[in-house]
């Protein structure tokens, strides 16, 4: 099944290209597993109250779920209208729908899967128990990226990637190596990439784009001005604009025709952003790539074959070379 680049566009972004378009059809309310990644990825984007209620309805499902509006309201020291927001943030329509999704992940739960994992790393901290700690929260990162991750999103811009002419791809520092990952991937199946980590020459490339073209973004936060600025050059002359951000109503979203949204774990005093939201960056480029090589396969995998060939003797000791 194929999706249609601009049928994806949400009201915002087709008002900004003067296209009218269909109604946005009804967003369905988020699986009760995917309750405590929704809570980690919007917690820093909400007022402390809001906070409050969402950390005790990830916290205590079970308990949470037997309370009413009221009292959720008293228990987490906020007020019903506090409440009701923070449900409807979360992506539900109301607080009944909240509490039907906290119960089923009561369920969940008592049926023995295993509960999410946050542990900070301490500066004594054994070095096996580092590598554990990173462990678990590399895998509740991926889990939570994979299960909040918008497959008709990701569908469309597999299907901008496959066609495009030529693909720009904007990220800086961990993001930038995250894009980089992205281009040398496109590269090698024969499609023409290229990651740009400089401010400046982000702009004067994209404003070189063109419909037919597709532009790329990746910063966490969605407040990266040195990404917002070469997407929203790409975004005005025409081509498809892609954000991968952690956040889906951050500022680079404004000039993104799809967006797809990335997790992060808590982070700690050792454990600083860019390690936890590189993990999920890297997750949705893997996902992106993938289903390129898929829609392009009779021409991907001979390119692939062929770069292969090409770095061969490489990685064949001196000596064999020399026999």
């Amino acid at each position: 099944m194929t999706y249609s680049v601009k049928e994806t566009f949400s009201p915002s972004v087709r008002a900004l290209r003067g296209a009218p378009g269909p109604p946005a059809p009804p967003v369905a309310p988020p699986d009760p597993g995917a309750l405590a990644a929704k809570v980690r990825t919007l917690a820093p984007s909400m007022t402390r109250s809001m906070q409050r209620v969402a950390e005790a309805v990830a916290g205590d499902p079970a308990g949470c779920s037997h309370l009413t509006v009221t009292a959720l309201a008293v228990h987490t020291g906020t007020s019903e209208a506090t409440v009701v927001r923070t449900a409807r943030l979360l992506g539900y329509p109301g607080y009944r729908d909240l509490r039907l999704a906290l119960a089923a992940l009561a369920a969940q739960q008592a049926t023995g899967a295993a509960p999410a994992v946050t542990a900070d790393i301490a500066v004594d901290d054994p070095l096996g128990d580092v590598v554990t700690k990173l462990a678990m929260e590399e895998q509740q990162t991926l889990a939570d990226t994979a299960s909040q991750l918008d497959t008709v999103q990701l569908e469309a811009a597999v299907s901008a990637l496959s066609g495009a002419r030529r693909t720009d791809v904007y990220g800086i520092a961990a993001s930038g190596l995250v894009g980089q990952d992205l281009a040398q991937k496109l590269l090698r199946i024969g499609l023409i990439a290229h990651a740009h980590t400089d401010p400046h020459l982000a702009v004067t490339n994209a404003v070189q784009l063109r419909s037919g073209d597709v532009a790329l973004a990746i910063t966490h936060s969605g407040t990266t001005h040195d990404v917002i600025e070469p997407l929203r050059a790409a975004f005005e002359r025409g081509a498809t604009t892609i954000a991968i951000t952690g956040r889906a109503d951050s500022p680079v979203t404004q000039y993104a025709d799809l967006v797809l949204t990335t997790a992060c774990s808590r982070e700690s005093e050792l454990r600083p952003a860019a390690m936890s939201s590189r993990t999920g960056q890297l997750l949705v480029v893997d996902c992106l790539f993938i289903g390129v090589a898929q829609r392009t396969y009779d021409d991907a995998a001979p390119a692939l074959s062929a770069s292969y060939e090409a770095l061969a003797h490489r990685h064949t000791p001196r000596a064999a070379r020399q026999a």
